[in-house]
């Protein structure tokens, strides 16, 4: 839905499906679940999660003329995609699995093609698309400089066929890398760096320049143009990132925020044994639950799970833990500590007064594994909520 400038939805992502037949079953019935409980009398957009089974199916021109009959029907449309998880995303541990392939991987350059194939498909004429994806891959699976540049190129040929394909329909879409915790790029800081030393180098311009048989300057343009960021605000305020600094380093930069991810994780202020044991109740065995912890002499601690925190002594002994678990938007206190909806919070006060990016999905993504207790109010009225809870703060 439509609100200001910006356009709102939730990810699929929350329902479990990994093809094609499951995701459609899951917007006839969720999505518009959602959508009739929080904007029934608005155009509602749909932030699609497909993975690579589901992506070859909708591809296909009867799938596709089928889905865009349905959306023009429901006045549903689709102006993003989330195309990092590959393969499995529910049931079953996911782990570090989730990161592959990664980008040096050809697989992970054909999957998104197929993904902006599909977008420019479904795409309305008056809106700029994004496909958000892996930030490289998992940090210690890239350690060799010929993998870094090797992400870039395959990066740089994905810009060759955004390029192409607005040539070809008039449709703008942004591939968005997603910063998050234990990956190649991190931060915010990291993201920028990689853009610098990999994305908007001379060799890097003159590639595309060749490859679009067009300027030095236009091909810096259509990076810019078709590559930016997914800023996941669990992600950042984990990494301890405020929000004016993040916004700051991105526009001295010149990088894109294609989109924003509405999330919020969990934050232990003052960590104690009463706070580690009520954690025990999100050490799940589905999802990496990264940790950073800050010392009381402001120094970082990172791990990549939380059992990997809960054995550290040092990381017991910190001051406060960010968590990467997506819990629901709108409850900040959750009993022995809080999420990090702060952070969120000021990032939408920016965009009211400043629109910075047109596109924010709620991700909590975690419902299934999420402590019973905050299941409770059920799937869609929760969705709804934190539609809710995000449309009250970016309302003029």
């Amino acid at each position: 839905m439509k609100v200001g400038a910006t356009h709102l939805t939730y990810c699929t992502n929350i329902h479990a499906g990994e093809t094609w037949a499951d995701v459609f079953e899951n917007v006839r019935t969720h999505v518009l679940a959602v959508r009739g409980s929080i904007a029934p009398e608005l155009a509602f957009g749909i932030g699609l999660r497909l993975s690579a089974e589901a992506a070859a199916t909708l591809r296909g021109p009867e799938a596709l003329a089928e889905f865009r009959a349905f959306l023009a029907a429901h006045e549903l449309y689709v102006f993003t995609i989330n195309g990092f998880p590959y393969g499995r995303f529910h049931g079953e541990p996911v782990k570090a699995r989730v990161y592959q392939p990664d980008w040096t991987k050809s697989e992970r350059s054909d999957y998104t093609r197929a993904l902006v194939e599909i977008l420019a498909a479904l795409l309305p004429d008056d809106i700029s698309g994004s496909i958000s994806t892996v930030p490289g891959g998992f940090r210690i699976d890239i350690q060799r400089p010929a993998q870094e540049e090797r992400i870039a190129a395959q990066l740089l040929d994905q810009v060759v066929t955004l390029a192409q394909v607005e040539r070809a329909t008039g449709r703008q879409i942004v591939l968005a890398l997603e910063p998050e915790p234990a990956c190649f790029i991190e931060t915010t800081a990291e993201l920028v760096r990689f853009f610098e030393a990999h994305l908007l180098t001379a060799s890097a311009r003159s590639a595309l320049a060749r490859a679009l048989s067009i300027s030095e300057a236009s091909a810096e343009a259509h990076i810019r143009r078709h590559l930016g960021i997914c800023l996941d605000t669990c992600h950042a305020a984990v990494q301890f990132e405020t929000p004016s600094e993040s916004l700051a380093s991105l526009s001295a930069a010149g990088i894109r925020i294609a989109k924003v991810q509405a999330s919020a994780g969990l934050r232990i202020p003052e960590m104690s044994e009463p706070a580690l044991a009520a954690l025990s109740a999100y050490d799940e065995a589905v999802y990496l639950h990264q940790v950073v912890a800050r010392t009381a002499t402001g120094e970082l601690l990172r791990f990549v799970d939380l059992p990997d925190a809960f054995r550290n002594e040092t990381a017991r002994a910190a001051r406060e833990w960010r968590v990467h678990f997506h819990v629901p938007l709108y409850r900040e206190a959750l009993g022995v500590f809080t999420n990090t909806q702060a952070y969120l919070r000021d990032l939408l006060a920016l965009q009211r007064q400043a629109p910075f990016t047109n596109q924010i999905e709620v991700e909590t993504y975690t419902w299934d594994v999420l402590p019973e207790e905050q299941r409770s109010a059920g799937l869609v009225p929760s969705i709804a909520r934190e539609l809710a809870w995000v449309r009250e703060r970016l309302a003029p």
